[in-house]
């Protein structure tokens, strides 16, 4: 079927791509649809469809171009430096306590790379951006996840007593490698290394479910976000979702300069460094029991802001690195 082109392609990925969350939100507000219904489709797409996806990706993935070394530096070096102005600000500038202050480094830097980023590569950037962006998330969610389990670990010492090496490490272990993301990146790194082909109808289904992946998670966060209401702590919230929409990726842009990066890893940095907060640092919240309506306020007030400041970014880094 052929379509009427309307609207500039920029414009229109970011009206594909937030009108999808749109419509999901609006399906759960009316009550078409249940706002469970979104946790059960999320649940679909980070247990099968994006691991699926990194699979293929990992996959056909030419490493040869990535430049990885130079792009993990560039993009967690400004991460850190989020982490760090977002943390000090919830405790010395509101306030709150360290645990907290843990909570609101990891919303300040952690991108929604999955379930927004993902989908908004692959329409502005296509094949190439989604395989540089998977590069950042091998070791995102690792990296983030280490970091707060020996931050907010650190925090909990008057209370837990001395920090047990060991305890961390197991615990780092068992959350990372139970993770079926991380378990699609190391089983098509396996799959490349092993140089097997892939069967027909194998390929067929990898296909099938890689393709589900980005239209599934756009609508699944949208039904979600209506369960994720605004309540206490709306202010640190305004301030994270500041830090994170506006200063991580104005910093990333001057770092992506600096350090040289190449002009499609460049935008792709730019880009994931603009990305709303994603669920996990709610998650991180919910685990430890403090700091949920920080996480949650910072990510539902990020993701309403983002459909704006994404844009934004999307121009400024096609103006800067062409």
């Amino acid at each position: 079927m052929r379509y009427r082109r309307s609207m500039s392609p920029l414009i229109a990925t970011i009206a594909f791509v937030f009108g999808l969350v749109a419509l999901g939100y609006c399906c759960a507000w009316t009550g078409y649809l249940r706002p469970q219904i979104g946790d059960a489709l999320t649940e679909f797409v980070v247990a099968v469809a994006l691991p699926v996806l990194l699979f293929r990706t990992m996959i056909q993935m030419d490493f040869a171009n990535a430049a990885p070394w130079l792009l993990w530096t560039t993009y967690f070096s400004v991460a850190a430096v989020i982490w760090t102005i977002s943390q000090l600000t919830v405790v010395h500038l509101f306030g709150r306590e360290k645990k907290a202050g843990v909570v609101a480094g990891v919303a300040g830097a952690f991108s929604n790379l999955l379930l927004l980023g993902l989908p908004l590569m692959a329409s502005a950037f296509g094949r190439q951006g989604t395989e540089v962006l998977s590069l950042i998330i091998a070791v995102h969610l690792p990296v983030m996840m280490a970091a707060s389990i020996v931050l907010m670990a650190w925090a909990q010492r008057d209370e837990a007593g001395p920090v047990r090496p060991a305890r961390l490490l197991r615990d780092f272990a068992r959350n990372l490698f139970g993770n079926p993301l991380i378990v699609g990146i190391l089983a098509g790194l396996a799959w490349r290394v092993a140089g097997l082909p892939m069967p027909e109808l194998g390929g067929r289904f990898v296909d099938t479910f890689a393709a589900l992946a980005g239209p599934v998670a756009l609508f699944a966060m949208g039904v979600s976000l209506r369960a994720l209401s605004i309540g206490g702590d709306l202010r640190p919230g305004i301030a994270l979702s500041t830090i994170k929409l506006i200063v991580m990726p104005a910093l990333m842009l001057g770092m992506a300069k600096l350090t040289g990066l190449p002009p499609l890893p460049a935008k792709i940095a730019v880009v994931a460094a603009a990305m709303p907060t994603g669920v996990n640092p709610y998650l991180i919240a919910t685990r430890f029991g403090i700091g949920r309506a920080l996480a949650s306020n910072t990510m539902t007030i990020g993701t309403a802001a983002a459909v704006l400041t994404s844009a934004f970014w999307l121009i400024v880094a096609e103006r800067v690195f062409g």
